[in-house]
């Protein structure tokens, strides 16, 4: 194990992994929140949308939405992330790939732990809201969005630890994190593959265990008492 650690970045690798998920699990959540805003939408055609997207990114791999991102988006659609004059530009480009790739593909899941947060709000307090006068904006800034977030801490959660896991996809399109430098090693140096699973798999254990103790903590103690 100490040769793992020695001859091969790890801990570099690991850092990239956590940027990834840390990056991609802010913009899951703002995406997340706003489809969730679809979905309960009075308007006919937001409300669709929502439903679409969530549908379709769901039921899509996470491999073919990263490659799309990359192969559709950057290299045929030249959609530009980063500055193509940049001694970094590649580097920079794959890892903004990535981070888009995937608060993409976990905003539909994000979206569908809210509607669950919302499902355990009582329907009389939407309509004692609106018998206030509230808008329907209000009504969601107010009364239904906190407490779908206190109610969707655990399903949250799970969401925020599935992406750590899933940051090992966007190794195909070339982004330097913890399975790209297992891809690496397993062509250099197949004797050291054992010990760097066994690091890898600690690795991950490490960022995900205190992820659920502190969503289940937090999942009961703000949980809304009803």
């Amino acid at each position: 194990m100490g040769e793992v650690l020695t001859n091969y970045d790890v801990l570099g690798a690991f850092w990239m992994t956590i940027k990834l998920a840390v990056l991609s699990t802010i913009g899951a959540l703002a995406i997340g929140t706003v489809l969730a805003i679809f979905r309960l939408s009075p308007v006919g055609l937001l409300r669709g949308l929502g439903a679409f997207y969530v549908n379709i990114v769901r039921n899509t791999p996470l491999t073919l939405i990263v490659l799309f991102t990359m192969l559709g988006a950057h290299s045929n659609l030249r959609i530009l992330v980063a500055d193509p004059s940049s001694p970094t530009s590649i580097a920079d480009t794959i890892f903004r790939w990535g981070v888009i790739a995937l608060a993409l593909y976990h905003a539909a899941f994000v979206c569908e732990a809210l509607r669950s947060g919302v499902n355990t709000i009582p329907v009389g307090q939407a309509e004692a809201a609106r018998s206030l006068g509230l808008s329907f904006g209000q009504n969601l800034r107010h009364v239904i969005l906190p407490q779908a977030f206190r109610g969707a801490i655990v399903p949250l959660g799970n969401v925020v630890i599935a992406l750590t896991k899933n940051t090992t996809v966007v190794a195909v399109i070339g982004v330097a994190e913890i399975a790209y430098l297992t891809a690496t090693v397993m062509e250099n140096d197949p004797g050291l593959i054992v010990w760097l699973f066994v690091v890898v798999a600690l690795g991950f254990v490490i960022l995900t265990v205190p992820l659920g103790l502190a969503t289940t903590h937090y999942g009961r103690k703000l949980a809304v008492q009803r």
